[in-house]
């Protein structure tokens, strides 16, 4: 890849890169269970900004990784979240009949079946992960080190969990209708958030040269502050956004009492964050000199995003 590409260009050229990967991951749309099948493509498909693998590949680039030994690990984390927007619009949780411009799955496939898809997607992020990762392996990477299956699989299985993303969602709904403190509101949302894009950051790097402690520390600063920085930002899209740019119901988490770092600390102070945020990321990335590039030119998109 030619460091000169434009962000536009490397962007849309990792995006096609992972839509390719994604589609061949899910099972075929007439695959016995069809329904199922259906379903699990409608949710990963023709949607989404593919944010978490940008950020695998990314991170990728600075230990020299190139594209391909990243698409094993950029499909699992983005089968994880995709499962996770299912889950979180069913009517029990979340309650929103609208995910990427489209119907969310379970107004399009009922229920039961948006809920095994989400299972499905799951089981299938592990089993992509695990294969890829296998695959790579050298004969002499020992069984703790970061590239090898088990230990990626524990990363994502801890992104995912009662101390990740699973965990931070069942703060998040006993939260509703009480105010958090900012220390409690970031908190629950490095779990809810921040954890599965610290595990993009983390298994991308993986697929590259070892890096040592300090390079390994530099990433997870970085990955903290950018996954901060995207929740806070989508509080204040919440808020200034309409249905039709957010491709999700504007407005939602307000009015179903939610604590929001909007609702936290008012609009402007929010973007006043996110900007801290955003700064702090790049900051992290002074180890890496030209090989954060892209890693930095990401945590200025999270930011200045309008959806």
């Amino acid at each position: 890849m030619n460091p000169d590409l434009a962000w536009a260009v490397w962007c849309s050229e990792r995006q096609r890169r992972i839509e390719d990967v994604l589609e061949k991951a899910l099972p075929a749309a007439d695959r016995v269970p069809v329904a199922l099948s259906r379903a699990m493509r409608y949710a990963v498909l023709d949607g989404g900004k593919r944010m978490r693998p940008l950020l695998a590949y990314a991170a990728g680039e600075v230990a020299a990784a190139p594209p391909k030994s990243v698409d094993a690990v950029a499909a699992a984390v983005e089968l994880v979240h995709a499962y996770s927007l299912i889950h979180d619009d069913l009517p029990c949780m979340d309650d929103d009949a609208l995910r990427r411009g489209k119907p969310s799955c379970h107004v399009a496939f009922g229920e039961a079946t948006a809920l095994l898809a989400g299972d499905a997607l799951q089981a299938l992020a592990f089993g992509v992960l695990a294969k890829g990762r296998s695959a790579l392996a050298s004969a002499e990477a020992p069984a703790g080190s970061p590239g090898n299956a088990d230990a990626a699989c524990a990363v994502l299985a801890d992104a995912s969990g009662v101390l990740g993303m699973a965990g931070g969602q069942a703060v998040d709904l006993a939260s509703v209708g009480t105010k958090l403190s900012q220390d409690e509101l970031e908190a629950m949302h490095r779990m809810k958030t921040g954890a599965l894009i610290r595990a993009a950051v983390r298994l991308g790097a993986s697929c590259g040269r070892p890096l040592d402690a300090h390079d390994s520390a530099a990433l997870d600063a970085y990955a903290e502050a950018a996954g901060l920085a995207f929740q806070v930002t989508d509080d204040v899209l919440d808020v200034e956004g309409s249905a039709s740019s957010l491709g999700k119901t504007a407005g939602k988490d307000m009015a179903q009492g939610k604590p929001t770092f909007v609702t936290c600390l008012g609009l402007e102070a929010a973007r006043a964050r996110a900007e801290a945020l955003r700064l702090e990321a790049r900051a992290a990335l002074m180890p890496f000199d030209g090989a954060g590039r892209r890693l930095a030119e990401l945590a200025d998109w999270i930011v200045l995003r309008t959806n």
